[in-house]
């Protein structure tokens, strides 16, 4: 019977509707897992470039200090030598 048929139809739709809404909700799910996962990630990159940057002063300073400990240690050379003399 027709109306029958029409019931069925629409049970058909409404059950494929709410499997397409269960995907989209499995959809929107793993959306939010990967958008926590790239803030996770950028936060890590921050942080690596914080410490870059920090590690990058650190050699300066490194170097400042070498030079400085460099012409100390000729200066002391210097002097040894007026003394041998």
């Amino acid at each position: 019977m027709l109306v029958n048929q029409t019931g069925e139809t629409l049970n058909g739709i409404v059950h494929s509707v709410e499997q397409v809404a269960r995907r989209i909700e499995s959809v929107n799910v793993a959306a939010k897992e990967q958008s926590n996962g790239i803030g996770q990630i950028n936060q890590a990159i921050s942080q690596m470039d914080e410490m870059t940057q920090q590690n990058a002063a650190l050699v300066e300073e490194t170097a400042a200090a070498s030079r400085s400990m460099s012409d100390q240690a000729s200066k002391m050379q210097q002097l040894v030598r007026f003394f041998r003399t």
